[in-house]
């Protein structure tokens, strides 16, 4: 089933690329088409043109398709990727698709769920928006864009990142003759059928984390405590929410990241000085920390998280389980050190943000759902002939480096590019170096 094409717009960015809006109109239950359909937005880039008139601005280019990571997060503007031109230069064209439910494809808010009805309705609708009906949107919109293809031009290419990586694999295990070739930069998925494995692995490289941004600031072992007691102690409001302590402790999600560790630390830092000036918290302060939760702005990462990880098993709050049981992450001051999370998603974020407070019943059903559809097709992955290209980063804190060799050596002919001096955003932080390693990766030939 081909996608259909609502609406296209054409503008320029100075001296650099043409990019089109493109609205699409695809099922939300590709099982019951006639049941409803989502609105899907994207942006296609290619390089500027002069003059734009040219007939070279019609030429049928091959197709790249970016993956955002997430799940919940939709693309940014082409103008703001760093590798875009290097893919440009090479032939491509690239579409920017926001998944089903992210970005301005049909977002999915508090206020937008409420319109399917009560908390069951609503947990019935996002069970849509996970990796198996985003590859079926992809393959409806790459219908639709390649209708006039020559036959054998119609494939397209993917790049992912992180749970676009997933997505991949869902692809390659699903519709693996849509696809000419796949990238994955940190996203090859944990062939799991539940999160538990995750999080067994994922707790240990936070914990590593953890060690390696107090050593870099000793000074923060004894801020920290305090920050943790005064909100203990008082009742701190944010403008999405309230800052509880377990809030707070969640900010080392971006201890992952480039740059990272630096960046807790100066809201660390931040928090302290307020404290010890104005025995309060200031706005800025606040409206600083609030920016690194951003829950409430991406519900499905919330809500859905833990479901990426489910076939045919519930997930039944599996970070959260394994928090309780490992006395190493509660807020104890008797401890040496507070130890902060990471990519885990708690129950007690369903009370400190008040937009996901609003879907708290649908994600206690949605954590005890237990038919959730496979994602991944083993035995279809042994015999993959896709060529599949993926930069694997050996301290990557979201996506263990154990998970990732051990799919990479279950999909068959995929080539790693492997490195210990990249993180998990490294498209973001290092796009040249790492786009360029991956297509070192497609070029090269192995005797």
């Amino acid at each position: 089933m081909a996608a259909k094409l609502i609406d296209k717009q054409l503008h320029n960015v100075p001296g650099k690329l043409r990019v089109a809006e493109l609205l699409f109109d695809v099922p939300v239950n590709y099982n019951k088409p006639n049941e409803g359909t989502l609105r899907l937005f994207a942006r296609s880039v290619r390089r500027l043109v002069t003059p734009v008139e040219s007939t070279k601005e019609e030429k049928q280019l091959p197709w790249l398709v970016y993956l955002q990571g997430g799940p919940g997060m939709g693309c940014r503007p082409p103008q703001e990727y760093g590798w875009v031109g290097t893919v440009l230069e090479r032939g491509y064209q690239v579409l920017f698709l926001d998944q089903r439910g992210t970005g301005l494809s049909s977002t999915i808010t508090a206020g937008t769920l409420a319109l399917q009805g009560n908390a069951i309705k609503q947990a019935e609708y996002l069970k849509n928006f996970r990796a198996d009906n985003i590859v079926r949107d992809c393959e409806a919109v790459r219908r639709c864009l390649t209708t006039d293809y020559p036959e054998d031009k119609r494939k397209w290419s993917v790049i992912g990142q992180s749970f676009g990586g997933f997505c991949i694999g869902t692809y390659l295990s699903l519709f693996p003759e849509g696809l000419a070739e796949a990238f994955i930069c940190g996203g090859l998925p944990p062939l799991v059928n539940e999160p538990d494995p995750v999080y067994a692995k994922t707790y240990e490289k936070v914990a590593q984390r953890n060690k390696d941004y107090y050593a870099k600031f000793p000074e923060d072992v004894a801020r920290v405590k305090q920050i943790v007691q005064y909100l203990k102690d008082n009742q701190v409001t944010l403008p999405s929410g309230t800052l509880s302590p377990e809030r707070f402790q969640q900010l080392g999600i971006s201890f992952g990241m480039h740059g990272g560790i630096d960046s807790v630390h100066e809201l660390v830092y931040r928090a302290w000085n307020d404290l010890e000036t104005f025995g309060f918290f200031t706005h800025p302060t606040l409206t600083s920390i609030d920016s690194y939760g951003g829950q409430d702005q991406n519900v499905i990462y919330a809500i859905l998280h833990e479901a990426i990880y489910c076939q045919g098993r519930a997930s039944n709050w599996s970070a959260d389980r394994y928090r309780a049981a490992n006395s190493q992450f509660h807020l104890n001051a008797d401890h040496p050190e507070i130890c902060f999370t990471g990519e885990m998603i708690y129950k007690d974020m369903f009370d400190s943000y008040t937009e996901l407070n609003s879907i708290k019943e649908a994600a206690d059903i949605l954590a005890t759902t237990t038919d959730w559809p496979a994602l991944y097709d083993e035995k279809q992955l042994a015999k993959n002939e896709v060529p599949v290209y993926a930069a694997t980063f050996v301290d990557d804190m979201y996506v263990h480096f154990d998970h990732s060799v051990n799919t990479a050596s279950k999909i068959k002919g995929t080539k790693q590019f492997i490195t210990n001096v990249m993180y998990h955003n490294a498209i973001r932080a290092k796009p040249d170096e790492l786009i360029r390693q991956l297509f070192a990766l497609r070029d090269d030939t192995i005797d």
